[in-house]
C-alpha cells in the first residue's frame, strides 16, 4: 500500500472497518432524489431534543452515483471522510397501529435527505456527500458523529398556545420531530405544519401527517406546492398559482387554511428550510426585493424569540 495511491478495495474495506460506526437499517426511497434513512449507531445515543441535528458521513473513496457531477478527489483527501449535518426527523406515527413514534421512543435515528447531483452554480464545487450516500442501502455502514447538537428547540410553550411550523422541502424534518413530541406530551393548542414543496410527491410524510389529522383534531398539515399544473397553468379551473408561504401569510390565506388567526398573542413560529423563505438578512447586507418570512412576521407583530416562552416568538434554524 502506498499512501500516494488511491485506496484499493482491501484498503477501502479496512477504512470502513476502522472509521464507520453506524448501520443503515432501512432506506425508504420517496422519489428518485428523496429518501428517508433510518440509522442505528453502534453505541447508545445520548438523549437529545426534537429539532437538533447530527453529522453523517462517508469516505471520499466511496463510489458516486452514475450521472452525478464528476468530482476529482485529490490524493490528500482520498482516505478522509466527507460529512454534513442533518436535522433528525422521526417516523411520526405507525400507520398500522396509529401509535405515535417520537424520537425518544425509537431506538434509531431517521433522516430526510435530498440527493444533490450537481452544483447549483455552473462552475460550482461538485456535491460531495449525497451522490455517495445515495449509493448506500440497508445493511451498509457509514459515520454518525457522536455529538447531537443545535439550538433550534421547542423551548417552553403553554399547552394551549398555537404552534406554527413553516418549512421548505426536507426542512420539514425537525418539525416532524417537534410536532410528534408535542402531541405525545398532550399539547392542546393548534399545531400547524406548513411545508412548501415543488411537487406533491416531494411531501414524503403526507400519509403520516394525514393520519395525525385524523387522530388529533388540533393538528393541521398543509403541503403547499409550486410546480404542479394547478400552480402554473392559469387556464385550469383549479388554478391556484404558486403557493409560497410568504404570499399565503400576507394575504391571510395561511390563517384561513390553518383554521387559526395566527395571532402573535398566542402563536409561536418555527421556520426551517430555504434561507430565501426564512428571510434572515445579516447586518449590513442588502435587503432583497422579495422579503422572506422574518420581516413579514415582525411587521405583523411577532418578535425574535427571547427564550421566555412568551407567544409571538420566532425561532428559525440556520443552515448557512
Amino acid at each position: 500500500m502506498h499512501m500516494d495511491d488511491y485506496p484499493g478495495r482491501e484498503e477501502q474495506d479496512s477504512l470502513r472497518e476502522s472509521l464507520y460506526n453506524a448501520t443503515i437499517i432501512d432506506r425508504v426511497d420517496c422519489t428518485d432524489d428523496l429518501a428517508k434513512y433510518r440509522i442505528l449507531p453502534d453505541v447508545e445515543v445520548m438523549p437529545f431534543q426534537p429539532g437538533q441535528y447530527v453529522a453523517l458521513g462517508v469516505g471520499y473513496w466511496e463510489p458516486r452515483l452514475p450521472g452525478a457531477q464528476v468530482e476529482k478527489v485529490p490524493i490528500k483527501r482520498a482516505r478522509k471522510l466527507v460529512r454534513r449535518a442533518y436535522s433528525i426527523s422521526c417516523p411520526i406515527v405507525d400507520l398500522d397501529s396509529s401509535a405515535l413514534m417520537p424520537v425518544d421512543q425509537i431506538d434509531y435515528l431517521e433522516f430526510y435527505i435530498t440527493l444533490v447531483r450537481h452544483a447549483s452554480e455552473p462552475d460550482g464545487k461538485p456535491p460531495a456527500l449525497t451522490p455517495r450516500l445515495f449509493g448506500k442501502q440497508a445493511g451498509d455502514r457509514l459515520v454518525m458523529e457522536s455529538k447531537i447538537t443545535g439550538k433550534y428547540l421547542l423551548g417552553p410553550i403553554d399547552p394551549a398556545d398555537t404552534v406554527l411550523m413553516l418549512g421548505t422541502g426536507t426542512g420539514e424534518a425537525p418539525h416532524n420531530a417537534m410536532a410528534t413530541h408535542l402531541l405525545a406530551n398532550g399539547h392542546q393548542g393548534r399545531i400547524i405544519v406548513a411545508t412548501s414543496v415543488r411537487h406533491r410527491r416531494d411531501a414524503a410524510y403526507i400519509d403520516q401527517h394525514t393520519r395525525l389529522m385524523k387522530l388529533f383534531s388540533n393538528y393541521v398539515y398543509l403541503p403547499l406546492t409550486t410546480r404542479e399544473p394547478e400552480n402554473l397553468d392559469s387556464t385550469r379551473d383549479d388554478y391556484v398559482g404558486k403557493l409560497y408561504l410568504q404570499t399565503l401569510f400576507t394575504s391571510g390565506r395561511l390563517a384561513e387554511m390553518a383554521g387559526d388567526h395566527l395571532s402573535p398573542s398566542n402563536t409561536h413560529v418555527f421556520m426551517c428550510g430555504n434561507p430565501d423563505m426564512i428571510g434572515y438578512v445579516p447586518p449590513g447586507a442588502e435587503i432583497p426585493e422579495q422579503p422572506g418570512m422574518l420581516p413579514l412576521l415582525r411587521e405583523a407583530g411577532f418578535h425574535d424569540d427571547d427564550g421566555s416562552g412568551s407567544p409571538g416568538g420566532i425561532r428559525f434554524e440556520k443552515y448557512w
